[in-house]
């Protein structure tokens, strides 16, 4: 099957808000090569095994390639997508210089080459990421392995806005909490949750194909197997609520409006995780949960991104 690459050559910070542009014009997959994964890069055993001399890919800002069948008339999409993406800039994202080029690529070129760089990584103390096409044993007794398919979607989970969310989850999660992960995505934070011992997890996305993709990954691993994911816009379709622990992974201006709806399904008590913040951002953010009574306890940075761990106060703390 032959395929459409469009390739928009833009900055670490707009990664995310560009492959979202991707998808939302009809791409079925997504590839990110971006310069600063080879810096936040660890191997499983912690250490850098790779020689990125030897390795093609971008050293400074970030490519984002989506692809689209051979029957998507993806010259008429140029023009929208590059607009959308200098549009970007309204939003405080630095996605220069903001290039999108067209290219054809053949199906079978395109797996192997995004399989190959796709190895298991240690994302953090506890958690490992790998492939479902990959073999691999854990090298710790308390290591925990996530198994993931990508799909046509290239992705480690090394993003450092999942690597802090991750984190949050390790440091809050005691065991037996009831976690709610708004914008699911691959599902990695709801599978991590119940590793980290939580006794519920309800995951939600967007729309059926987000919510399919992540019930995929769901199914490769065990521990998730009770892990519940349905559509919904935000907390708009949630009909749960007094959750113990909120999970977001989501551009700011995703969560701003998140944050309002959060009362909904919160209790005295609850602890909300937060990150997909860039740096120009985590003030407002900071404002948003403040407004809603919501206390910070702790601002995480990893590089240019932030994640926040909060809480809903108690009657003792009002």
């Amino acid at each position: 099957m032959s395929w459409q690459e469009v390739t928009v050559t833009t900055q670490n910070e707009a990664v995310e808000a560009v492959s979202n542009i991707l998808i939302e014009a009809g791409a079925e997959g997504v590839q990110i090569d971006d310069a600063e994964d080879r810096d936040h890069y660890q191997a499983s055993d912690g250490t850098v095994t790779i020689d990125w001399d030897s390795v093609p890919g971008v050293t400074q800002g970030a490519e984002v390639s989506g692809y689209f069948p051979a029957d998507v008339h993806v010259s008429e999409l140029l023009g929208g997508i590059r607009e959308r993406v200098q549009g970007l800039q309204a939003f405080g994202l630095n996605a220069t210089p903001g290039t999108v080029v067209q290219k054809p690529v053949e199906d079978a070129e395109w797996a192997t080459e995004w399989q190959k760089y796709y190895h298991p990584v240690r994302l953090t103390r506890y958690l490992t990421v790998v492939p479902k096409w990959e073999t691999y044993q854990p090298q710790m007794p308390d290591e925990h392995v996530i198994v993931l398919d990508p799909g046509m979607a290239f992705g480690t989970g090394t993003h450092p806005t999942t690597k802090l969310m991750l984190q949050a989850e390790e440091f809050v999660l005691r065991g037996g909490e009831r976690v709610l992960d708004v914008g699911t995505g691959s599902g990695i934070l709801s599978i991590a949750a119940k590793y980290m011992g939580a006794s519920e997890v309800l995951g939600t996305d967007v729309d059926e194909v987000a919510v399919k993709s992540a019930q995929g990954n769901l199914d490769l691993n065990p521990i998730a197997s009770d892990v519940k994911v349905q559509v919904s816009d935000l907390l708009a379709d949630v009909t749960e609520s007094d959750f113990d622990v909120v999970v977001a992974n989501m551009l700011a201006e995703v969560l701003l409006p998140l944050i309002p709806q959060l009362p909904a399904v919160i209790k005295p008590g609850t602890q909300i995780l937060l990150s997909g913040i860039y740096q120009d951002k985590i003030e407002a953010i900071q404002t948003a949960l403040r407004a809603q009574g919501l206390l910070v306890d702790q601002i995480m940075q990893l590089g240019e991104w932030y994640g926040v761990i909060a809480h809903n106060p108690t009657g003792e703390e009002v």
